[in-house]
This record gives C-alpha cells, sequence and structure tokens, in this order.
C-alpha cells in the first residue's frame, strides 16, 4: 500500500471527541503512516503530545494567531519550558501552529507580529523548524523570516508564485490540501502543477478544509445539511487530486512529498528511519 505523511492535522479538536482513536485507524488502513499534530494555544500542549505517542505521530508546539486574543505573554515562557522539558522527545518535531492571519476580522495585528516574533526566537533557540499559517499575510511573514535561517512547512499555502519562490528559496516546503480539489481554486491549482516537484508536501488541516466532495454550501447547510467533517483518512484521495494535476504516478508524489517533509522536518526523518 502506498503510504502518506499528513503533515498537518488537529486531531486533538473536539469535533473528533466522539471517535478520536477511530478516526486514526482509519488514516492507518488507508495508508496514512504519521500525522503532524500542531498545537494552537498553551492549553493543548499536552494533549497533542499524548495523542502523538498514542498513535505514533510527531506533533509540534507553538501559539496560533487566531489564538492570540486569549494568550498572554506567559503563555510564551510556557511554550519555552515545554519544548526544553521535551527537547530529547524524537516526536516533537518543530515549533508551530505559528504564524500570521489577516484573513479573520478583529485579529490584532501588533498583538500577533508581536507572538511571531517571540516564537520565531524561541524556534532558534531550540534548533526546530516552524509549522507555518499563513493567510493573507505571506509578503509580511517572508519579511519576519528572512535572515532568521529556519526552515519549515508553510502550511495550506495560497499565496503567489512569486511568494512561493521566496518560501522555497528560504528553505520552506507548502502544505497542499483540501482546497486544492477545488476547481475553481485555479491559482492555487496551477501552484500543485507547476511548482517544482521538491517544494510540495500533503496535509489536511483536519477537521478543517474539506475536500470538495465533502463541502457543503451555505444554501446547503441552511437546509439542514451537515458539513463533511475532515479527516486524515482523505488525504490519500486528496494526493489523487495533486497526481492528476501534475500528470505523475501516485507512488511517485508519495514518495516525493514523505521527501520533502522529512526534509522541512529533520526529526520526522530519524522517525520514519526507526519505523
Amino acid at each position: 500500500m502506498t503510504s502518506w505523511i499528513d503533515t498537518h492535522c488537529h486531531l486533538d479538536a473536539p469535533e473528533f471527541e466522539p471517535d478520536r482513536d477511530a478516526v486514526r485507524s482509519r488514516a492507518a488502513a488507508a495508508g496514512v503512516r504519521m500525522c503532524l499534530l500542531p498545537a494552537v494555544h498553551a492549553a493543548n500542549f499536552d494533549t497533542v503530545r499524548e495523542l502523538a505517542h498514542r498513535h505514533g505521530d510527531c506533533y509540534a508546539l507553538g501559539i496560533h494567531p487566531m489564538c492570540t486574543p486569549q494568550a498572554v505573554t506567559a503563555d510564551l515562557q510556557l511554550l519555552d519550558e515545554a519544548l526544553a522539558r521535551q527537547r530529547d522527545d524524537p516526536r516533537l518535531v518543530a515549533v508551530g501552529e505559528i504564524g500570521l492571519d489577516y484573513f479573520v476580522p478583529g485579529l490584532d495585528e501588533q498583538k500577533q507580529e508581536l507572538f511571531l516574533r517571540e516564537q520565531i526566537a524561541i524556534a532558534r533557540r531550540h534548533g526546530l523548524p516552524v509549522i507555518l499559517h499563513v493567510r493573507r499575510s505571506a509578503d509580511r511573514l517572508l519579511k519576519h523570516l528572512r535572515s532568521t535561517g529556519l526552515q519549515g512547512i508553510a502550511h495550506a499555502f495560497n499565496g503567489s508564485r512569486q511568494q512561493a519562490a521566496e518560501f522555497v528559496q528560504l528553505g520552506f516546503k507548502l502544505g497542499f490540501g483540501g482546497a486544492v480539489t477545488f476547481e475553481r481554486a485555479l491559482q492555487l491549482r496551477r501552484l500543485a502543477a507547476g511548482l517544482p516537484l521538491g517544494a510540495i508536501v500533503l496535509e489536511t488541516d483536519a477537521p478543517d478544509i474539506p475536500p470538495h466532495w465533502l463541502y457543503r454550501t451555505a444554501q446547503q447547510r441552511a437546509a439542514g445539511e451537515a458539513q463533511g467533517r475532515n479527516e486524515p483518512a482523505q488525504l490519500p484521495r486528496i494526493a489523487q487530486v495533486v497526481a492528476q494535476l501534475r500528470d505523475l504516478p501516485l507512488d511517485e508524489l508519495a514518495a516525493a512529498t514523505t521527501r520533502n517533509a522529512s526534509q522541512a522536518l529533520p526529526r520526522l526523518a530519524a522517525i520514519i528511519g526507526a519505523q
């Protein structure tokens, strides 16, 4: 069976509370050998670590830009301390999910940037790559990242070709997930088809960003049709879309994206090698 790495999956989300172990079992049965579980705030640092160890996955610790309204500066010290405490845990592979979100209204941009700057400094201090949240903020994020020497993954990338090239030049891989399955996502599909193969990793962002076969329009939701919950078992089908866009054999895409994830996250390579 072809095997896959889901480089972004929020398995700790409350949507998975009723059947979390079954969700991960379905993913394994579909060929998803590894999920990366990023934290989003200090309160779920322990949860993602415990889940990663329970299922043989890996995890990242960080404070999400959408969680900055509730975050306090003391949370940055908690992050630093948690990374120091878990420094010898091979399943801790990155600092994340961190970044900037200029799409959601009402978020304090200055506070977001403060938390981003501090978490970049923490990642450098601990020698870890970063998992980036990039939503309408690519240019600003690039400004913060230049000269840091950091690498990692720009999750759910949806910027321009020029922005993509600069992230790649800095040493980042770009995450593609359910959004690429929509035919109307023309720019995103052009990126998935045209970027160097060495620049791409795959993700679900489960339970969010459902692929088109799970998506419900606002009209359908108003009529009572439930939104389909995304889960990591969807990754192979998402990968089929990317493979078709690139006219690439599925096994070749699996091998390349696994290799790319390992390059972005060196500790992940060690886990895969041990498996």
